[in-house]
Parts: C-alpha cells; sequence; structure tokens
C-alpha cells in the first residue's frame, strides 16, 4: 500500500450561472458553466490511527477541521462504501481564497476523494467517484473533472465542453468571505413573487469556448447570483468598477462570491488589470492565472 498520496486540484470560475426558483428541498435547478483555472489546493493522505484534518495556507484558520469538512466527508463516505476503517490524515495546503466562489472546499473533498481511493486501493470507478461527489456537494463533481463543463440539476449533472484556447483571468479576492447558503437565500428574498424563468445555458457561451474567444466570451458570461452578492457586499461594486476601467473584457462575481473575475484579452492584459486592482484599494489579494486547468490529479 502507497503510503502518502498527493491530489492537486484546481479552482474554478462559474462563466455562466443560471439560477432557477427555490425546488421544494430549498435547492434550486441550476445551468451553471465551470471553468477549472490554475489555482490549487493540494491534499495529502498518509495513513493515520484516526481520521484528522489539518491545513495550512492562505485563510487556513477559517477551514473547519472537523468531520464537517468535505475532505473529511469524502474519506468517511469512500470507508463506508468499500468497509474500510477511515485511519487517515488529510492535510490541505490552500491556494484557493478560503469563502471566494471559487470552490476551494468542493475541491478539498473531491482532492481527498481522490487520494483516499489511490491510498486504500478501493478501485473505485469514475462513475462511483463522481457519484460520491455529487452526494457531497454540487460543486464536487466538477472539482474532480476540470477543465470546462456545464451542470445541471444543482449543478452536479456534468456535460462536458470543449475549450479551443486559453482565457486569462484575474481574481481579486475580498476582505471577507460569503456563505453560499446565505447569498442563495438574498436571491430568493431578492425575486420574492418574480417568475423565474427555467435556468438555460447559452450556446453562444458554448461556441465562444470552443473558438477560445475571449471577446465572444465577455459577451456571454452571467451570474444571476450577482445582484444577492452585491446586496450582502455592497463594497464589490467599487472592485468590479476598478476591474472594468482598468481593461478587462468582462467582471463578476465569481459563483456566490465575494471573489470577483475579471477576464483579460491575453497576459499582458491580465498583468494590467491586476496592476491597477492592486492599487485601488478594493481588495485584499490580487491573483492573475488562467484556464481551463485540469482537474483533480495525483502529483
Amino acid at each position: 500500500m502507497t503510503q502518502t498520496v498527493t491530489v492537486r486540484v484546481p479552482a474554478k470560475v462559474n462563466v455562466q450561472l443560471s439560477v432557477g426558483g427555490a425546488r421544494p428541498d430549498g435547492f434550486h435547478d441550476l445551468a451553471n458553466v465551470f471553468l477549472a483555472v490554475g489555482l490549487y489546493d493540494e491534499v495529502t493522505v498518509t495513513p493515520a490511527d484516526e481520521l484528522r484534518v489539518t491545513c495550512s495556507g492562505p485563510d487556513a484558520d477559517q477551514v473547519p477541521l472537523d468531520r464537517t469538512n468535505l475532505a473529511a466527508r469524502a474519506a468517511l463516505e469512500l470507508a463506508r462504501r468499500h468497509g474500510i476503517e477511515p485511519a487517515v490524515h488529510l492535510h490541505i495546503a490552500k491556494d484557493i481564497p478560503v469563502a471566494g466562489g471559487m470552490a476551494g472546499g468542493s475541491a478539498d473533498g473531491a482532492g481527498a476523494l481522490l487520494a483516499c481511493d489511490a491510498l486504500w486501493g478501493t478501485g473505485a470507478s469514475r462513475a462511483e467517484l463522481l457519484d460520491i461527489c455529487a452526494e457531497l456537494g454540487s460543486d464536487v463533481p466538477f472539482s474532480l473533472v476540470g477543465g470546462a463543463a456545464l451542470g445541471i440539476g444543482r449543478g452536479e449533472r456534468l456535460r462536458t465542453l470543449d475549450v479551443g484556447g486559453t482565457f486569462h483571468w484575474v481574481f481579486a479576492v475580498a476582505e471577507r468571505g460569503l456563505s453560499t447558503p446565505a447569498v442563495f437565500r438574498e436571491f430568493d428574498r431578492l425575486n420574492e413573487g418574480v417568475r423565474i424563468p427555467e435556468p438555460v445555458a447559452s450556446q453562444e457561451l458554448f461556441d465562444a469556448l470552443a473558438k477560445g474567444d475571449a471577446a465572444a466570451l465577455a459577451a456571454t458570461v452571467s451570474n444571476d447570483l450577482q445582484p444577492a452578492a452585491l446586496s450582502l457586499f455592497p463594497a464589490l461594486a467599487d472592485t468590479l468598477a476598478a476591474g472594468r476601467s482598468s481593461g478587462a473584457l468582462a467582471a463578476l462575481v465569481s459563483g456566490s462570491g465575494p471573489t470577483t473575475a475579471f477576464l483579460a484579452a491575453d497576459a499582458e492584459s491580465a498583468r494590467t488589470v491586476a496592476g491597477a486592482l492592486r492599487a485601488s484599494g478594493t481588495c485584499r489579494t490580487v491573483r492573475v492565472t488562467d484556464g481551463p486547468a485540469q482537474g483533480a490529479t495525483i502529483m
């Protein structure tokens, strides 16, 4: 049996997040177009006397280290299904912003699942791993798959999408986090009494991804949760304005926020946008990267 397995797993940006009305189970139907980007967490698993979770990196103090952590839940569920004692030490090296709308927690769940599968030699099929991911959370299956994909249902049912080039992104990390459930509650509050149409993915957006056309992608990106995120965190409007005025092709809140995402024409333009955002004083840190990125990968 291997003694240590490390898995690298990417952040995501939602280039389209179309949200339907609340379902009877409290979830919302989504048309959610994910793009994996090159900011990564690494999850390392080693045998231990009992399940424990540790974390290092930016904002590691905000990451739960108990069994509510998605990495711990992934290990527990895989162990349960295969009759294994979940006696492992899970170490998460964070580089994806915490509570930032970039699926960092979901990434850790997918990373732990793949790492424990390799450590224990469970031989779980891809379908079983994706099934466990879907049980853990709406964004977890995409963290395993990476690249670009359309997520439907509550986002967990995936169809991979073609991407014909590299897209350059700048991410502005906010001074504090936002809770995804709180943002959805605010979405419901803002849309009370409004008939919300069924969420539909944009064919123009698929075409822009397939061509690798940043300008066409910029014209089609959208996020139905952005008004709710701005309602809860009004200062994000200043960050979005700073990025737009510095030449970003598109500016939007990433997922449920509060990280804001800026699509740039090329690598040089991304550096310009990043410099302007740093100078604007409207965010805590700025990260420059590109996508698509590979999904969860054993190192």
